[in-house]
């Protein structure tokens, strides 16, 4: 749990600004302001315009999340794996958080912090409003770690057949597996971001006032952007969780490993 709670919150906290530029690319209809061509191009012009600081807005409340969150993900993952002999995950980051970090990473957020964003939402939309994506999260977290878990196990059957530390396969196993699953799930994703952040030129298009529900959030991306819409942020979503899921399970195998070591050094000294 400890390994997983460092690795959690590096991953998270190194990553945070490309995180960022994936919520705004994913918007259905962004500003003309926030359209943006690629990755490296969004990111500059977020800096260039917004401030240097900009990008790490709700990095505390995510970073907050994370440790907990990640600390039962590992655990959860290490004792089912000895139980079943298989790579089953049923977790995900503090939902709440989630909803927070998005609103507050969307271009022009009127939000001036984290307590802020918080009281605003629950007086205007109701605790309601912090699980409208509740279901869409889960039903991505499935198949995500689903195919997170299984391509880094079948990665490390062949780049590490004797499960030993060794950092390279770590790294390499956890960025492919962080890609393959990252674009996999990328239309859920965008559902989501909807779900949690009401984009208000989005809403226009909605008679009920408010998207709500799993199969509600697919309806309006679908009509605002087509089907290509259920792809926004594709590329940004791939490229933050490369170098995320990288530093995740590499810092999660090194605190692992000495941890072990250490238990293990004590047991040869009794």
């Amino acid at each position: 749990m400890l390994a997983g709670a460092v690795a959690g919150i590096m991953e998270h906290c190194v990553m945070y600004p490309i995180d960022c530029v994936k919520t705004r690319m994913q918007s259905l209809r962004p500003e003309p302001a926030a359209r943006y061509r690629n990755v490296l191009e969004a990111l500059w012009r977020i800096v260039r315009t917004e401030g240097v600081w900009r990008p790490m807005r709700g990095l505390n409340i995510t970073a907050t999340g994370a440790g907990p969150a990640h600390a039962l993900y590992f655990a959860c993952y290490e004792k089912l794996k000895k139980t079943l002999s298989d790579v089953i995950h049923a977790g995900g980051n503090s939902h709440v958080a989630n909803v927070v970090k998005q609103r507050m990473q969307m271009y022009n957020s009127p939000y001036q912090h984290v307590t802020d964003c918080v009281r605003t939402v629950w007086r205007n939309e109701g605790a309601g409003a912090f699980y409208r994506s509740y279901t869409t999260q889960l039903t991505m977290n499935i198949p995500f770690q689903a195919i997170h878990f299984m391509t880094y196990e079948f990665l490390q059957e062949h780049l590490n057949p004797h499960r030993q530390y060794n950092p390279g396969s770590h790294v390499v196993s956890g960025a492919c597996a962080g890609a393959v699953a990252a674009a996999a799930t990328t239309p859920l994703d965008v559902c989501k971001t909807l779900l949690n952040t009401q984009e208000s030129l989005a809403l226009s298009s909605n008679i009920s006032g408010h998207i709500t529900g799993m199969a509600n959030a697919f309806r309006t991306v679908y009509q605002v952007g087509g089907v290509t819409a259920y792809f926004r942020g594709v590329q940004a979503r791939v490229i933050y969780q490369m170098p995320s899921t990288a530093i995740a399970w590499s810092v999660y195998e090194f605190f692992k490993y000495i941890l072990t070591k250490r238990q293990e050094e004590r047991r040869a000294g009794k």
